[in-house]
């Protein structure tokens, strides 16, 4: 590792940055790839780091440009993976000054006038003294589009002397045409073991005293970063003054004590409001920020919940042994149903104490809904309850008739006799009765469910839906049509109808109105149906129980066994492709 270099301080991210493939932690996958890559002559014309924030994109492609660039000790190396870092070209490029590596920043040079000006405009010309000239561009995905455009050519074409190295946090907004023309490579996040490691010899290297607790702590809140991790070390060390403990790293990320975030936990999962607002309030008066303990409690429901699907996932390096223990007993007492609706009660508070005018106020409602979720019983549990729990109806109700079975409702209505399905052709679309003789097409609608069937057949859904609506039935008789409006029908109604009955079978039918003496209408007869049914289930002694539990409650809708039925049959049908008609027109 390179010393400082400067008489001032240098922050632990620069003084410790990577100088060679060897330095970079938990990319082995890469480091691998370019090693076989540079050893077999094969360096390709353009590579793309992508990552999160802090997993050396920027450094790794500098230690590409001094690998390619070496000339070693002596001045007589080749491209290599292991850069002499003596050499001058080693040297100029790790201080950002050689004149034949340029970098740009994609963020702030995002028009195509400076792509044109610093790349295009000087890719022809030889580098000045070293053996390729790299360009470095940070943050490309910054680029706008024509800036992407202007740089594709040369990307796909470039003199054998220039390569190309890309950075960016954010590879998705990277053109598909300025990938395919460059290897890739993606930066893992650092695993914990590897960062605890790390942090553990720098702090050596640094004379610095800090506890294992502590660097597990700023581990976990680096999220995979080594730049995060080591700039938080770095404030940490200098927080501690000495030996760095984990309650000063805590405190001074603003973070609640692990432990007592567990005790909040628990007492929330155990609906104790009290106990855990009292524990919140402690929390508060020690420093720590409301909204961090509820990011805390919802790490902790998504650790406790993976623990429950795979118990190994508890040998976390960056978890205490105590942690651990109790983090895999809450695992086997909670059920995933409450750790589910923890954690979406929790994403929702989140939201309310970020746009609360007091987050404190906030995050102590919150923490009351949590308490009360938490005794809700689980949908087992309830049916099992109300099983359990006596009718409260009145003794005469013992002299009702038995009430069907609950989810088991049947129809009353005795079923129409379906009308035998008329042969049609086809007409513009429509479905048209072919009509010979009058008397004859005509009888092959002998009932008025007849006439529904030959609506729907039509899809004409507005006219299905006003004869079921306006159409109090009189009387019915193949050809004629006799019934009584209701008092919101269109004026128009009848007579739409019998033009669309003789648009469709050919033949005129007689459709008339009177004053009295129709039938319930078709939907009438629906409603009074299911207000029977739900008159029905109502007498059954779960739902009484129920209503005892809920007054409140309210039968929305009820299912008879041949709906299910039907709804099964429709989801299994399968889909089918329009047919080609080879004699339509275009």
């Amino acid at each position: 590792m390179s010393d400082t270099t400067q008489s001032g301080y240098q922050v632990l991210a620069r003084k410790y940055r990577p100088a060679t493939f060897a330095d970079l932690r938990g990319q082995d996958a890469m480091v691998r790839t370019l090693k076989n890559a540079f050893d077999a002559g094969r360096i390709a014309q353009a590579f793309i780091m992508t990552g999160i924030r802090g997993t050396g994109k920027t450094t790794t492609a500098r230690i590409i440009a001094k690998g390619m660039n070496c000339i070693g000790a002596d001045g007589q190396g080749g491209p290599t993976t292991e850069p002499c870092g003596v050499c001058e070209h080693c040297v100029a490029i790790m201080d950002g000054r050689h004149v034949d590596v340029l970098e740009m920043d994609g963020a702030t040079q995002t028009r195509v006038d400076d792509v044109r000006d610093n790349i295009i405009g000087s890719v022809q010309y030889a580098p000045n003294s070293a053996r390729y000239k790299i360009y470095i561009i940070d943050e490309v995905h910054m680029l706008s589009n024509s800036a992407f455009n202007a740089l594709l050519k040369t990307l796909e074409e470039p003199p054998e002397h220039v390569k190309f190295i890309f950075a960016t946090t954010e590879i998705r907004k990277v053109p598909v045409t300025v990938l395919s023309r460059c290897q890739r490579f993606d930066l893992r996040r650092i695993e914990p073991e590897v960062m605890i490691d790390h942090l553990r010899w720098i702090a050596t290297q640094e004379n610095a005293e800090i506890a294992d607790d502590a660097l597990a702590l700023i581990t976990r809140a680096a999220e995979g970063s080594a730049r995060d991790a080591m700039s938080l070390m770095d404030q940490a060390i200098s927080h501690g003054a000495g030996e760095t403990t984990a309650a000063q790293v805590r405190a001074m990320l603003g973070l609640a004590d692990r432990g007592r975030v567990l005790d909040l936990f628990d007492l929330i999962m155990k609906g104790d409001a009290a106990g855990a607002l009292q524990e919140l309030s402690a929390q508060y008066a020690d420093g720590a920020d409301p909204v961090a303990v509820l990011r805390d409690l919802a790490e902790i429901t998504h650790w406790v919940s993976v623990i429950k699907i795979t118990p190994e996932a508890a040998e976390d390096p960056t978890v205490g042994p105590d942690e651990r223990t109790r983090g895999q007993m809450m695992a086997e007492a909670l059920p995933m149903r409450a750790m589910s609706r923890m954690w979406q009660l929790l994403l929702k508070s989140l939201e309310e104490v970020a746009s609360a005018p007091n987050a404190m106020m906030a995050a102590e409602m919150a923490v009351i809904r949590l308490t009360h979720m938490a005794d809700l019983p689980s949908p087992e549990e309830l049916v099992k309850k109300l099983q359990t729990t006596p009718p409260t109806a009145p003794a005469s109700a013992s002299a009702a008739p038995q009430s069907p079975a609950f989810a088991q409702p049947t129809a009353t209505a005795a079923p129409q006799q379906a009308a035998p399905r008329s042969p049609t052709v086809s007409s513009g679309g429509a479905a048209m009765a072919v009509a010979r003789d009058p008397e004859t097409a005509l009888a092959r609608f002998p009932t008025f469910e007849s006439v529904l069937h030959l609506i729907r057949a039509n899809r004409d859904v507005k006219l299905l839906i006003e004869v079921e609506k306006y159409v109090q039935l009189v009387s019915y008789s193949p050809g004629r049509i006799e019934f009584q409006p209701t008092s919101d029908a269109p004026a128009d109604f009848a007579q739409r109808l019998g033009a669309r009955l003789q648009q469709w079978t050919g033949n005129r039918w007689g459709v008339s109105i009177v004053s009295s003496g129709g039938a319930p209408t078709l939907q009438a007869e629906r409603d009074a149906e299911a207000n029977a049914l739900k008159a029905a289930a109502a007498e059954h002694p779960l739902l009484k129980a129920t209503f005892a539990i809920f007054p409140d409650a309210k039968i929305i809708d009820i299912k008879t066994p041949e709906d299910l039925v039907q709804e099964a049959a429709v989801e299994a049908l399968p889909e089918v492709e329009d047919e080609w008609d080879p004699f339509e027109e275009d």
